[in-house]
């Protein structure tokens, strides 16, 4: 009798396990209707690009920094996406999104003498005396040797890259609140990638000024400087070597280019409440910059720049607002 107990105690228990794994899984409707469903939704969400380089990383390494502590292993773009159901299972959408991640350091500034004609500073070989390079302490803020001085280069790299496309999916229902689709993302991207360059503190009043002298109506004004000689042969120097910029304490170097994105994935949709859901997307971003489509500071091409690709593994997650 008590086997037969148990037997019907076992029963009712999977009975009503089953009754919640049901409810649970319809609790929004019963499977997919067969008549087409019109609708769409608007939400914000990450992108996740897993970079598999960092188009002119060289430009980067020359200035000390090493492009794998720019972040880009996820690179995290912020923005936005918004879908409509067109006409059938075919859906119809748009994204719209930024990255951006950047790198800092300071360094000390060190003077040095190239005695023996190499190029860079070589430390010297035992015993090469005068023939070997030399360094020197540089104190250009006016410092005692007994003081430390505050002048020192500080570098930071910042890369951005804007993303803007359209989507088209087509939709594999599953239930009604629970869709897998497969679709593209394609459209434009910017890529900027730029280093800054300073010593000391900025002030306010020196902002503005011509690297090379000060402005005077349509005319820069370049002082000469004789260093011992003729002003006749320092015009006559500056005609031969071009003119060189005066004491400059801040610059910019900027590479930027447009490139055509496209970005196969996969996605799920769950509608988790009547007028909101989640929808997630695993692909792989491809976009390629031509050789020769670089620009320099935005606007002065540089003819004979490297083709560069942007791409590796991305995931998209997005809450959004809508059927």
């Amino acid at each position: 009798m008590s086997y037969y107990l148990y037997l019907f105690e076992t029963m009712k228990k999977l009975l009503i396990i089953s009754q919640i794994l049901y409810f649970s899984l319809f609790a929004q409707g019963n499977v997919y209707p067969v008549e087409t469903s019109y609708g769409g939704g608007i939400g914000f969400g990450n992108m996740y690009m897993i970079m598999n380089e960092v188009p002119g990383s060289d430009v980067m390494d020359k200035m000390g920094f090493d492009a794998d502590q720019l972040q880009t292993k996820p690179l995290v773009f912020y923005g936005g996406e918004g879908f409509a159901q067109m006409t059938g299972p075919w859906r119809l959408g748009g994204y719209a999104g930024i990255g951006a991640s950047q790198i800092s350091n300071v360094y000390d500034i060190v003077l040095y003498a190239n005695r023996d004609g190499v190029p860079l500073y070589q430390e010297p070989a035992p015993g090469a005396g005068l023939l070997g390079d030399a360094t020197y302490v540089y104190r250009g803020d006016g410092s005692t040797p007994l003081e430390e001085t505050t002048e020192r280069l500080s570098v930071k790299g910042k890369l951005n890259i804007y993303l803007g496309a359209v989507t088209a999916e087509y939709v594999f229902p599953i239930y009604r609140d629970l869709e897998v689709m497969a679709g593209a993302l394609m459209g434009l991207g910017s890529y900027n990638l730029s280093v800054d360059q300073n010593i000391g503190t900025p002030t306010w009043s020196n902002l503005g000024r011509s690297m090379y002298g000060y402005m005077q109506g349509d005319s820069v004004m370049v002082e000469l400087d004789a260093n011992g000689g003729t002003f006749d042969d320092a015009a006559d120097a500056l005609d031969v070597k071009g003119v060189q910029p005066v004491r400059v304490t801040e610059s910019m170097t900027e590479i930027s280019s447009l490139f055509f994105n496209f970005q196969p994935y996969i996605a799920v949709k769950w509608q988790f409440l009547d007028r909101m859901g989640l929808r997630m997307s695993a692909g792989f971003n491809r976009g390629t910059i031509g050789a020769g489509r670089w620009r320099l500071n935005g606007h002065i091409p540089i003819n004979n720049s490297p083709e560069a690709s942007i791409g590796g593994f991305t995931v998209r997650t997005v809450i959004y607002f809508g059927l």
